[in-house]
């Protein structure tokens, strides 16, 4: 099994005010639960089902994904910048494993 590896991609400096749009990437197995194994057995759904961004303590966006959500889905996100600070990232799997990521973002006056 794959390890997910998240990606992020943030400007690399704002200023407070700014508006920025934050992307963010996931590699992850996302197995549909369609799929048998060599012996027949179905093989259980396993995909992001959840994604949640944090700047500081505030959630500043969430996603729920249902089973149409593509392989290693893209998120992209638009926010107002409200100071310095950083962000934190959770993607949780349908198997209950939370995948997380921090990224700092860089403001300047």
């Amino acid at each position: 099994m794959t390890k997910p590896n998240p990606r992020i991609k943030l400007p690399e400096s704002a200023k407070a005010g700014e508006i920025i749009e934050v992307k963010t990437l996931i590699t992850h197995i996302m197995e549909t639960g369609n799929r048998h194994d060599k012996h027949g057995r179905l093989i259980s759904r396993n995909i992001i089902n959840a994604f949640v961004a944090l700047f500081g303590d505030v959630e500043v966006f969430r996603a729920e994904f249902g089973p149409g959500v593509s392989a290693n889905p893209y998120v992209a996100f638009q926010l107002r910048v409200p100071g310095p600070g950083a962000f934190d990232f959770a993607w949780t799997d349908d198997q209950g494993v939370t995948t997380t990521a921090r990224e700092i973002l860089n403001v300047v006056t």
